[in-house]
């Protein structure tokens, strides 16, 4: 089947965090036989920032971010098999979604594929004028890279015929433990940009610790973070490539992951970073959510943390041994039971499914 993709960007991780979930995910999907074609906007220079160049297993189109160009890329929809709009393209979203739904012939798949389910649902709860509303009922599934039970059920609510979150992974060939990198060095590590709905957790779960312990180094790593004000002993290096993630993962003594705002809230969403810290090795430390215990085991794979007093006293407390215990453990279980191989065997299934469910109603 040919899927025709349009997203973010495939090829940069530049303010484009869905990069690594996009990239497992396709690549898998590809070694299953589907002709992939992805289309993403030159936009927000992440051409500029590209990690990869177009891989062997997907056709990249670059288009310009005008009207003629989308009106172009939008008309290839009627190629594909397989339909997919995800979230957060950032530019010409609405005119995107109405217009690929439009152009894809009535036998495809049509898919919405949503990698911020939380903020998409806030929006429709908020905009009864809302595309999405509108495209809904031609729509034949909702993919969400997250949200589990509450989003499943909101999304159904909307009138989506049927949601399936497919969560984020690993892909241990790209995320794996390599030697320590001294750029990286560090007892507690953040990676991740500065977002309106993150700002104030990052203050209360890593800027507070590191206030509280200034006898010990912290490293953020992530765009937009030049301009805020950061305690002495935190170190912050902007933007970290892809390929970077696994020496900034596996030279600090652990690694912290804190969610924004809206998925903390909702549970059930492991960010990208959280796979690839486990895939490295890194001992992890997250703050809490609904549903963690789904994909590592508090205190054995990973240590949880309810507020900044949590977090300096687990980095306290933290031994290399330690470090690296909780490290091989949570590695041990994504590398069984979280990786893209297993989703991808997910989606194959649903999407074999839903042909085959389009073509009985076609028939009869």
């Amino acid at each position: 089947m040919k899927i025709a993709f349009y997203g973010s960007s495939l090829l940069s991780s530049y303010w484009n965090g869905a990069a690594t979930y996009y990239r497992g995910m396709l690549s898998d999907l590809a070694r299953r036989g589907y002709s992939i074609t992805f289309y993403e906007p030159d936009a927000f220079d992440r051409q500029k920032h590209r990690d990869i160049e177009p891989p062997e297993w997907a056709e990249v189109k670059v288009y310009p971010a005008t009207e003629e160009a989308l009106r172009a890329v939008i008309a290839e929809a009627a190629r594909a098999d397989v339909v997919v709009k995800a979230s957060g393209v950032g530019v010409f979203d609405n005119e995107l979604l109405e217009g690929v739904v439009a152009a894809s012939r009535p036998e495809a798949i049509r898919i919405f594929w949503d990698v911020d389910a939380p903020a998409t649902l806030s929006e429709l709860r908020e905009s009864p004028d809302h595309p999405l509303h509108r495209t809904m009922p031609a729509l034949d599934l909702v993919l969400t890279y997250g949200g589990g039970p509450p989003v499943v059920e909101a999304y159904e609510g909307f009138g989506a015929r049927r949601c399936i979150p497919i969560y984020n992974a690993l892909d241990p060939s790209t995320h794996h433990p390599v030697p320590a990198d001294e750029r990286f060095k560090a007892d507690l590590s953040f990676l991740g940009n500065r977002l309106p709905d993150r700002e104030a957790r990052v203050e209360h779960f890593f800027l507070e610790p590191a206030a509280r312990l200034p006898n010990r180094s912290f490293l953020i790593g992530g765009n937009g973070w030049e301009t805020k004000g950061m305690p002495a002993n935190v170190r912050h290096i902007g933007h970290v490539y892809t390929r970077d993630h696994n020496a900034f993962n596996t030279s600090p003594l652990a690694v912290l992951n804190i969610a924004r705002d809206s998925m903390a809230t909702t549970g059930f969403s492991p960010a990208t970073r959280v796979f690839e810290a486990a895939g490295a090795g890194a001992c992890l430390i997250t703050d809490a959510w609904v549903g963690l215990e789904l994909f590592l085991k508090e205190g054995e794979e990973v240590l949880v943390a309810r507020d900044g007093k949590d977090v300096a006293d687990h980095v306290e407390a933290l031994t290399p041994a330690r470090a690296k215990a909780i490290g091989d453990a949570a590695r041990e279980r994504i590398l069984k039971e979280h990786t893209y191989a297993r989703r991808g065997a997910e989606v194959d299934a649903i999407f074999r499914q839903q042909a085959s469910q389009k073509q009985e109603r076609s028939v009869a």
